[in-house]
């Protein structure tokens, strides 16, 4: 039975991985351009939605979008480079939750992670959700009866591709990523090359109309307005944070593959951000019913350079249609970084350990099965509902962002006498942590009502559940010593040197064994003493027979250190069968 249930694991998810190979390494490990598209494209993804709420935000004042367009992009790069520094701090991942544990504390980091959980969790859902509503508006309405169906088979066939590797996952999904960046880049560059006659006007009555607006209603107002829309269009910066998340997952040297991961998302989002802007604005897009802002703009771009309704009609279709499999994409990065999360907070105890184990495809199992199925459960539970997953998702983006460049200039105002680098990127810091609180004190206020404070709920349960985990382990942990030997009743008996007790983890028998070994040896001056600190708690005697007792006691791979009677040197003895593969180590190169 058991071998019958390996072979059906191994004909759907592929054969065992010797994690000891050098092709297993180049198997897991991403190169710069395959972590774009697999971490890239949640923030890539993000220019489908979150450009359009900060253009109609500013309502009938679009003279303003102009510097929107410009903040947009630069906002992008402000947090990519803030975040590079975390690649440089944490280069074997972990992100936000290592951020704020290590440099702020470790309930923060608990926020921070659980704030992390939740938004991959939700990436999942609101991407697929998005990405089935994008290509279902091109189809009859009676086909949207089977919307729920086809989103849970989504995130199956997503769970299917991860639990097989990364590389293969991001591997089928290449050609959608490539072809929505370059019909969008194309889109944007044709369409701002036909309204070239434009340019030359557009800084000069955008700075009139912008002084026009704020002699009518003040400088206050006008700074209030951008402010608010700019706020409201933070979706835009979603994803960002995934490479510092991942870092153990890329190529070495990882840091500098995470830098130019970063540099790759970075310059693909604030061009394809900025340029959608842009385009509303030399366009004139105004809002239709049922049609999204990039529609109506690539519909007129379409119209005006193809001139064959045919063949416009076809051009439409295939780029809606790539936007919806870019947010396919962008769902899988929710499997990649979520799962990597988990391991690292399972190494701190707040989820079990069993989130940092790696299966026989060198994956993360346990995290990807979670992930998969809270998203159908988020999806059944709203309805695939994308104007209410948009609310829960926003908030915990710009939570993290938060905590972690607050970490960040908590350490550079740590180092400034050590490092000659602290004032540049403390002020780096700074500047990022203004942008994302505000964005995150806006978005808050303005959306509590419409399904914000649902946002804070199930990451405060989250939170919940985890210290629950955290609890009993903590308590473990500062239980009162018992001994390890028992005292001779006539007369003071001394500490038995011929083994450590780390107590705590002692079994009877090993307690039995070293005791008989010790009446048996004796334990005068000469006997030899245990140096240096043991890697666990669980007892070592020194003798053979007192060994063989306790060695059931011990835990699977943990590795034991003592002393020879003849020699000073250390010997080291290790236990049984080692444990499952973590997440959390690197894989060793076989010699």
């Amino acid at each position: 039975m058991v071998q019958a249930t390996h072979k059906i694991s191994e004909l759907f998810l592929g054969a065992p991985l010797d994690p000891f190979s050098k092709e297993t390494k180049r198997h897991i490990a991403l190169i710069a351009f395959l972590a774009w598209i697999g971490l890239g494209a949640d923030g890539l993804s993000s220019s489908c939605y979150g450009p359009e709420e900060a253009f109609l935000a500013l309502g009938d004042h679009r003279a303003l979008g102009l510097y929107m367009a410009a903040a947009t992009a630069i906002t992008v790069f402000i947090i990519a480079i803030a975040y590079n520094q975390v690649i440089e701090l944490f280069p074997s991942g972990g992100g936000g939750y290592k951020v704020a544990t290590s440099l702020i504390g470790p309930y923060t980091g608990l926020v921070s992670g659980a704030a992390l959980i939740v938004d991959y969790m939700l990436t999942i859902a609101i991407s697929v959700a998005s990405g089935v509503d994008a290509v279902f508006s091109l189809l009859p309405p009676e086909v949207l009866a089977f919307k729920p169906e086809i989103e849970v088979a989504l995130v199956g066939l997503l769970i299917f591709l991860n639990l097989r590797g990364m590389r293969e996952s991001i591997k089928m999904l290449l050609p959608i990523f490539l072809g929505f960046f370059i019909t969008h880049a194309l889109l944007i560059l044709f369409g701002v090359g036909f309204q070239a006659d434009r340019l030359p006007a557009l800084v000069p009555g955008t700075l009139a109309e912008t002084s026009q607006l704020a002699g009518q209603l003040g400088w206050v107002f006008v700074a209030s307005l951008f402010l608010r829309a700019y706020s409201l269009g933070g979706g835009t910066y979603t994803g960002i944070e995934a490479v510092s998340n991942n870092v153990q997952s890329l190529a070495e040297p990882r840091v500098r593959t995470g830098k130019w991961t970063m540099f790759y998302m970075a310059t693909s989002l604030s061009f394809t951000a900025g340029g959608i802007i842009l385009l509303y604005l030399l366009w004139d897009v105004r809002p239709v019913e049922g049609q999204t802002l990039n529609a109506v703009a690539f519909r007129a771009i379409l119209e005006q350079g193809l001139h064959n309704p045919a063949v416009e009609t076809v051009a439409l279709w295939t780029v809606l249609a790539l936007e919806g499999g870019l947010l396919l994409v962008a769902a899988n990065t929710g499997f990649l970084g979520g799962p990597a999360v988990l391991a690292n907070m399972a190494a701190d105890s707040w989820v079990p350990h069993q989130y940092r184990y790696l299966s026989s495809r060198l994956v993360t199992q346990r995290g990807i099965q979670l992930m998969g199925v809270a998203a159908i459960g988020i999806l059944l539970v709203t309805a695939g509902s994308v104007a209410l997953l948009v609310v829960l998702y926003s908030i915990n983006v710009f939570l993290t962002f938060s905590l972690s460049l607050l970490g960040l200039c908590i350490y550079w105002w740590r180092v400034r006498r050590s490092d000659r680098r602290w004032l540049p990127r403390l002020c780096l810091s700074a500047f990022g942590l203004v942008v994302t609180g505000g964005i995150l004190v806006v978005t808050t206020v303005e959306k509590f009502a419409e399904g914000g404070f649902m946002t804070l709920v199930i990451t405060g349960i989250v939170i919940a559940l985890c210290s629950l985990n955290h609890a009993p382990r903590s308590a473990a942990s500062f239980a009162p010593p018992t001994r390890a030997w028992r005292p001779s009743t006539t007369r003071r008996a001394r500490r038995p040197s011929r083994f450590r007790a780390s107590p705590r983890l002692c079994s009877s028998s090993a307690r039995a064994a070293a005791a008989a070994s010790t009446r048996s040896t004796g334990s005068g001056a000469n006997s030899p003493v245990t140096s240096g600190t043991s890697s666990s708690s669980t007892c070592v005697p020194s003798t053979p027979n007192a060994t063989a007792a306790a060695r059931s006691s011990m835990p699977c791979g943990t590795t034991r250190t003592t002393r020879s009677p003849t020699s000073s040197t250390s010997a080291t003895t290790v236990a049984s069968p080692p444990r499952p593969i973590s997440v959390s180590a690197s894989i060793p190169s076989r010699s």
